[in-house]
């Protein structure tokens, strides 16, 4: 990186956009991550195939994602739970 920078951002963005995504933010950080990026994508397992990408290269290790969801799909999921709960016996109950 000292004898050769590089925009980091434009890798990755080409790397989102690749797997049918786009690249909302960019920042490199410091502690225990040493970037974070905010993705939009259609479908996550997209995504999870661009950093197999990434991480076979070699040019990035040990990612972990996060998965976000706006209010309306988190009160979906909760009305989806409601309406399969009466189908699930918690084991020795």
């Amino acid at each position: 990186m000292i004898d050769t920078p590089s925009d980091r951002e434009a890798a990755t963005r080409a790397l989102v956009e690749a797997a049918g995504g786009k690249l909302e933010t960019f920042y490199l950080t410091t502690g225990d991550n040493d970037f974070s990026l905010k993705v939009t994508i259609d479908d996550a397992s997209d995504l999870l195939a661009a950093l197999m990408v990434a991480g076979a290269s070699g040019a990035a290790s040990n990612l972990k994602t996060v998965r976000a969801f706006t209010s309306e799909e988190f009160t979906e999921i909760q009305k989806k739970a409601g309406s399969i709960a009466k189908a699930y016996k918690a084991p020795g109950s």
